[in-house]
């Protein structure tokens, strides 16, 4: 139901680009624009390493932007860098075991500014 359906004021909703009724048009849905990811030259990452309850091993990766970066792209590479499974959790890229130099030296060459 429609704010004012059935009054003076009742206007059924068109079609942005053709002018048709909604009902009536068959334009194609818009395009979805591709997200625009920030260069890895402007921003900076912190590799570090954690001890996780049962003695585990983790490499973290902190500073990067969710909204700016791929952060699905970027964690397969490394996990197939390192070898080793990973996950995208709060913020952080995290790389099962001991990997931080591999790691860094990964996101060197993809062009990230890497803090130790």
């Amino acid at each position: 139901m429609r704010l004012f359906e059935g009054t003076q004021w009742d206007r059924p909703p068109r079609c942005e680009r053709c002018g048709l009724l909604e009902a009536e048009c068959h334009c194609p849905p818009p395009p979805v624009p591709p997200p625009v990811w920030l260069a890895p030259e402007k921003q900076s990452a912190r590799v570090t390493e954690e001890k996780r309850p049962g003695g585990r091993r983790v490499t973290v990766v902190r500073g990067l932007v969710p909204a700016e970066s791929d952060f699905a792209a970027l964690l397969a590479q490394l996990k197939n860098a390192c070898g080793a499974g990973g996950t995208v959790r709060d913020d952080l890229i995290e790389i099962q075991g001991s990997h931080a130099e591999r790691v860094a030296t990964h996101l060197r060459n993809l062009g990230y500014r890497v803090k130790n």
